[in-house]
């Protein structure tokens, strides 16, 4: 039987893009944790509990971008032309947070809150950047035959910058729990008191995107509330609910493993929403698999490469992890 390429990679990217999500989000969001740490010894056990694993992480960005470039190259023109603007910003914050990250380790005392200050901007810039290009691809991006149409600050929206607050909220609330699991005594009671209320902010926002996009959109109305289209995807916001409420009661008792893994099956479900409302467009509202899919000879060499690179850096990042497991404290020395 065939492969249906254009298929193979949209789920292909659809896959590096969440695994970029969830692991380089609560990477960011240790530093948007920062303000909420101030003492030295515990902003180091921060750093620690991200330090062997966050630059590879970003491998997943760079799969994303690479394979739209390669399988999409009309959705990839089109996306750099909306967004080059916050793509350029995003790109600049990771680069601030990953010089600061590696600088602030050798910085002097007295110098130490310049790279904490960076690190924080770098992170938060990143963030809000994402959150915005998220919000302005659900809204829609004009094109007009196979071009860009619109002005340079066309992604600038009130709703692109409430889902930029979003995941801020989100990236912050993957950090907490993600320290939930990797720290004990008093700094990880610190965090679960932060993440209870981080819960109820991602939870209303998430209620609020849901409506907001139905009612702004025909499209995605039509997608949800029809049948058999309502019977089919009731489950997600079920599950969405049934997530949230199982992320608080093990907010209550003594959480290690429990409210970061409940976390990751929030953000599964909203992502699993949004491919749900847009699907079958690589460029909502106009441009779709099949039309921006490169030729087939491209698409079945690159899938080859694809083939390779892929199971490598899942078995690189999964033995990572497994080698950097357990608790962290302010004694672990990653950059010395």
């Amino acid at each position: 039987m065939a492969i249906d390429l254009p298929l193979t990679w949209a789920a292909i990217i659809l896959f590096a893009v969440f695994m970029y999500v969830v692991l380089d989000g609560f990477d960011l969001g240790i530093a948007l944790l920062y303000p909420l740490v101030p003492g030295k010894a515990d902003r180091d056990v921060l750093m620690n509990s991200v330090a062997p694993v966050w630059d590879g992480n970003e491998t997943w960005l760079v799969l994303g971008g690479a394979g739209l470039l390669a399988a999409f190259p009309l959705a990839y023109a089109v996306v750099l032309s909306a967004f080059y603007l916050p793509i350029i910003a995003m790109l600049l914050g990771l680069i601030l947070r990953g010089v600061a990250f590696e600088f602030r380790f050798k910085a002097s005392d007295a110098g130490r809150h310049w790279w904490d200050k960076a690190f924080i901007g770098g992170s938060a810039v990143a963030t809000l950047c994402q959150g915005a290009i998220l919000g302005a691809y659900i809204d829609g991006v004009p094109v007009v035959g196979r071009e860009y149409e619109a002005g340079a600050l066309h992604w600038l929206t009130p709703f692109s910058a409430f889902t930029a607050f979003g995941l801020l909220v989100a990236y912050a609330l993957l950090a907490c729990t993600w320290l939930i699991l990797k720290c004990d005594g008093e700094l990880q009671r610190r965090m679960v008191a932060i993440a209870r209320p981080l819960t109820w902010l991602l939870f209303a926002v998430i209620v609020a995107v849901s409506i907001v996009t139905p009612l702004s959109h025909t499209s995605i109305r039509e997608r949800w509330f029809t049948f058999p289209n309502l019977l089919l995807f009731a489950p997600v916001p079920i599950l969405v609910a049934l997530a949230f409420w199982r992320l608080r009661q093990s907010l209550e008792r003594e959480p290690q493993l429990a409210p970061f893994l409940l976390t990751l099956c929030l953000v599964f479900l909203c992502y699993t929403g949004f491919g749900i409302s847009l699907w079958p467009n690589v460029v909502p509202p106009s441009i779709s698999i099949e039309a921006a899919a490169g030729p087939p000879e491209s698409l079945r060499f690159t899938l080859i490469g694809a083939s390779l690179i892929i199971p490598m850096t899942l078995a690189y990042t999964a033995w990572t992890y497994y080698v950097f497991r357990g608790k962290v404290d302010a004694t672990n020395r990653y950059h010395e």
